[in-house]
């Protein structure tokens, strides 16, 4: 059953959106974020890029299915984020994908609201992250769907209007959950693995959880004082981010400073959540990440997290520990209980993932 302070938000909802629209030439106040939080510290840095990698040669020559195993393992442990091409998700899906929900964002607000989500489940038109009163926002609206597995899914929540929009998110969600399915083996194997390992303690192919969350970042008057998203690492598995081609506005935390991410065409950019930094035994890192705030353009973008199924104990592979290598993950925890941390608090760093480890984790690479 679900705690009494995830059953309603604290206060009421006011899409971005309508405020973004109004032509306010100022932030109002639960937006404006502490100076620590807003976005500073950006490096150009032309050497610090985010990893590309060709999932192509996953399946070529042997000596490049090693090659693409390093790499993996390497933007794993030191970026915990990657750019993924030559993916063999169809373009046509992702063009109708990125259509459907822009033409839904477009809507009137009345159509919009039609959908708004409760924090029990999140799933809807939403606004904000975290049930805390009284809590600073960040500068986007969203629309968050159950997708798999399929029992989970509430169809009454998937809007019907644009006509294609179920049609399309369905064909998008299958090509996607396969494509993670790739990755959760990839990644296996190059931990040292059986390849099977990640997908059976994400709960196999019957079990493995998948949501969607499209993230809509209208026009900010003052786009320096907040955040489209804040700072956060992911609680699940894995996410693959269709970025927007034409608006940047990613970054990932790298040492003391900020990486803007430079979108590839046609690529996926996949991060580290927190069951993998665990199910790993901390050798790969769930990063922290955030969205910035644009004065001149809106911003689009679509997350499939592909997570544990929500009833299984998530701890470190037993092969990844030993005398050398002490379970820094003492307690099993279950993604439904774990989730909530984000569910209750909002997006907050990485404190959660740290608050459980048994041993001191390492800061973030330099």
């Amino acid at each position: 059953m679900a705690s009494s302070n995830l059953l309603d938000w604290p206060e009421p909802i006011v899409p971005v959106q309508t405020l973004s629209n109004s032509g306010m030439s100022s932030l109002p106040q639960q937006y404006i974020k502490p100076p620590s939080e807003r976005p500073s510290d950006v490096t150009n840095d032309p050497n610090l890029s985010i990893p590309v990698i060709d999932l192509a040669s996953f399946s070529n020559a042997p000596e490049h299915h090693q090659e693409m195993l390093k790499a993996i393992a390497s933007a794993c442990k030191n970026w915990g984020f990657f750019q993924l091409v030559n993916h063999d998700v169809d373009t046509e899906a992702v063009r109708r994908m990125r259509s459907a929900w822009r033409e839904f964002f477009d809507l009137p607000m009345e159509e919009k609201k039609v959908h708004a989500n409760l924090p029990v489940t999140y799933e809807g038109y939403g606004s904000r992250l975290g049930v805390e009163k009284g809590a600073i926002l960040d500068w986007s609206d969203y629309y968050f769907l159950n997708l798999f597995p399929s029992d989970i899914r509430n169809l009454d929540k998937w809007p019907k209007i644009p006509t294609d929009l179920r049609e399309a998110t369905e064909k998008y969600a299958c090509q996607l959950i396969s494509l993670c399915q790739v990755l959760l083996k990839a990644m296996s194997s190059s931990l040292g693995l059986e390849e099977d390992y990640l997908h059976n303690a994400f709960g196999g192919s019957d079990g493995i959880s998948a949501t969607m969350r499209v993230n809509y970042y209208p026009r900010c008057p003052q786009p320096e004082l907040t955040l489209g998203l804040s700072s956060h690492s992911d609680p699940g598995g894995i996410t693959l981010l269709l970025t927007d081609d034409n608006v940047e506005g990613t970054q990932v935390r790298k040492g003391d400073a900020w990486v803007t991410v430079q979108p590839v065409p046609g690529s996926f950019l996949v991060n580290v959540g927190d069951q993998i930094q665990i199910l790993s035994n901390g050798r790969y890192r769930s990063v922290e990440h955030r969205a910035l705030a644009n004065s001149d353009k809106e911003r689009f973008t679509i997350s499939f997290f592909c997570n544990p199924r929500g009833d299984l104990p998530i701890a470190p592979a037993r092969e990844l520990v030993g005398p050398g290598s002490p379970a820094l993950y003492q307690e099993a925890l279950t993604f439904s209980d774990y989730r909530k941390y984000m569910r209750t608090k909002g997006p907050s760093g990485k404190t959660q993932v740290q608050s459980i480890s048994s041993a001191m984790q390492p800061g973030p690479a330099a």
